[in-house]
């Protein structure tokens, strides 16, 4: 039987991820609190920023943006937005 979460990010109660994604407190507050499927949303908005932004991810200033982002995207605000990328019609 899966676990489940009241996820942060869509508001309802999911599947929560199997482990932590990252050591920590802030991984443990991503497992407590985040969904796989909120999880896998931040992979692909995550991928866009380190494409879009040409960040290179051996450079700590890029990792450091990176953990500033995500926490802003499950607990602020909301992450940077992609320039110029529109979200496909359903």
């Amino acid at each position: 039987m899966s676990r489940t979460v009241k996820c942060v990010k869509l508001g309802c109660e999911a599947e929560g991820l199997d482990f932590a994604p990252l050591p920590g407190e802030l991984g443990k507050k991503i497992y407590e609190n985040v969904s796989k499927e909120a999880w896998a949303a931040w992979v692909r908005h995550q991928t866009m920023l380190i494409n879009e932004n040409r960040l290179n991810l051996a450079d700590p200033h890029a990792r450091q943006y990176l953990t500033q982002q995500l926490e802003a995207y499950f607990f602020g605000d909301g992450a940077d937005k992609i320039a110029g990328y529109v979200a496909p019609k359903e």
